[in-house]
C-alpha cells in the first residue's frame, strides 16, 4: 500500500463516569485517521510494485487532467519497465473499435478518428485531457480498447429496461449480470438519490443501466485479457467504475481471475483504505484555455452548414460581422458539417487568435450568399 491509514485510538467517556457541569459542553465522540507520511512513496515506487499485475484500473475524474497525466505515467512506466501494455478505455465506445484500430496505426489522422467515432457526440469532454494517451498509443502502437456499450443501448435500457428490450437488443447485453453486490447497490442508490426521480421503477433502470456499463466494460476487458495472455491491461475509467473494486473490477476478475490493483486520485475523497490498493494525491494541473467562436448553434443538421441560433456576450464572430441565422460551412481549412467539425477546427486554437469563418447567410431575395469573416477567438 502506498498509504498507511491508522485509526486514532480513543475511550468513550461515559456521563456517568465524568458527570459534566450544568451548562458544560457535551464531549462528541469522533474517529480520528491518521497518515504516517513516512509511508508516502512516488510513482516510480509505486510502478515497481505493480508492475507484475496484469491489469491495472486507473480511476479518473473526467474532467481533471491530472487524473490523465497520472494514467500516461502508468502507462509509460510499465511500458519502460518491459511490458506488453494494452489500454482498456471508457471514453469510445465498442462498435467503433476498428476506427480506434485504425487510429492507433497510423491509417487514419486524428479529425477522421474523431469524426468516425463520434467522440464529440458520445463523450464530448475536452479530448485534449486524453490526447497525450493516445498519441503514446499511437507512437508506440499500443493496442487501445474501446470497452464502453453502445449509448444507444444503455439508452434504451433506461427506457425500457433489460427485459424490455427485443431480441436482437438483448443479444448485445453481457450474458451474466451479477445483481447480488447490496454494497454496490448502496453506492448507486446514493447517486441516484442526488437526482430523485419519481418512482421506484425509475430506480430500476438506472441501476440495470450501471449494472450494464460496468459488466459490458468488465466482460470486454476479460475477453481481450483471455485472447492476449501476454499482455498487461491497463483500464482506464471513472472513479465510480472502479473504487471499493465495486463495479468493473470485480465483475472482470469473475470472469478472469487474474492479479490487479487499483489507483485512485484521493484529493477530492474521503480517506478510506477500502476505496482503492493506491490512493494518489497528484498536484491539480489545468489545460490552458482553448479559443472559443462564441456563438450557440442550432443542434439540427441542415443540408449545408450548421445555423446559428446566438452569441455570446464577447463572441469575436459577432464582432467580426457574423450574424443569427447564418449557416457556418467551414472554418480555417475545416470544412463543417455537424457540431464534432467544429470541434475538430478548433482543437488547437488559443484565444487571441484569429481564424477564418465562411458562412452561408440568406438575403431577402435570391440565393444564399457565401461570405468570409476574419473573427478573433475568445
Amino acid at each position: 500500500m502506498a498509504l498507511a491509514l491508522v485509526l486514532g485510538t480513543h475511550v468513550a467517556v461515559s456521563a456517568a463516569d465524568a458527570p459534566a457541569a450544568a451548562g458544560a459542553a457535551v464531549p462528541v465522540d469522533t474517529p480520528t485517521r491518521v497518515l504516517d507520511p513516512r509511508t508516502l512513496t512516488n510513482m516510480e515506487q509505486l510502478l515497481d510494485a505493480i508492475a507484475d499485475r496484469r491489469v491495472v484500473f486507473v480511476g479518473e475524474s473526467h474532467d481533471r487532467y491530472e487524473d490523465h497525466l497520472n494514467q500516461l505515467k502508468v502507462i509509460q512506466g510499465l511500458k519502460a519497465r518491459g511490458k506488453e501494455v494494452a489500454i482498456g478505455v471508457e471514453f469510445f465506445q465498442q462498435p467503433y473499435q476498428s476506427v480506434v484500430d485504425a487510429y492507433i496505426n497510423a491509417e487514419i489522422d486524428e479529425a477522421a478518428f474523431l469524426g468516425q467515432t463520434e467522440y464529440f457526440d458520445r463523450w464530448r469532454y475536452d479530448y485534449r485531457l486524453y490526447r497525450p494517451i493516445l498519441q503514446f498509443a499511437r507512437e508506440h502502437r499500443i493496442p487501445v480498447i474501446a470497452l464502453n456499450l453502445d449509448s444507444a443501448l444503455t439508452k434504451r435500457v433506461g427506457e425500457v429496461g433489460i427485459d424490455g428490450l427485443d431480441p436482437q437488443e438483448r443479444a448485445r447485453v453481457p450474458a451474466e449480470i451479477d445483481r447480488s453486490d447490496t454494497a454496490y447497490q448502496e453506492r448507486v442508490k446514493a447517486v441516484f438519490d442526488q437526482h430523485p426521480m419519481p418512482d421506484k421503477k425509475s430506480f430500476e433502470r438506472f441501476i440495470e443501466v450501471q449494472l450494464l456499463w460496468d459488466e459490458g466494460m468488465a466482460e470486454r476487458a476479460a475477453r481481450y485479457l483471455q485472447e492476449h495472455p501476454q499482455q498487461t491491461l491497463v483500464v482506464l475509467a471513472g472513479a465510480g467504475h472502479l473504487e471499493y473494486g465495486q463495479g468493473i473490477p470485480k465483475r472482470l476478475l469473475r470472469r478472469q481471475p487474474v492479479s490487479a490493483v487499483s489507483l485512485l486520485n484521493a484529493n477530492q475523497r474521503e480517506l478510506d483504505p477500502a476505496a482503492a490498493d493506491y490512493l494518489l494525491f497528484p498536484r491539480p494541473v489545468d489545460l490552458p484555455p482553448s479559443g472559443m467562436l462564441g456563438v450557440m448553434l442550432n443542434p439540427e443538421v441542415g443540408d449545408q452548414g450548421l445555423e446559428i441560433q446566438g452569441f455570446s456576450e464577447d463572441s469575436g464572430a459577432k464582432a467580426a460581422g457574423v450574424k443569427e441565422g447564418d449557416r457556418i460551412v467551414r472554418v480555417g481549412e475545416q470544412p463543417i458539417s455537424t457540431y464534432a467539425d467544429i470541434r475538430i477546427a478548433l482543437i488547437d486554437a488559443l484565444p487571441g487568435q484569429r481564424v477564418q469563418v465562411e458562412v452561408l447567410r440568406k438575403p431577402l431575395i435570391g440565393a444564399d450568399e457565401t461570405l468570409t469573416f476574419d473573427a478573433e477567438l475568445h
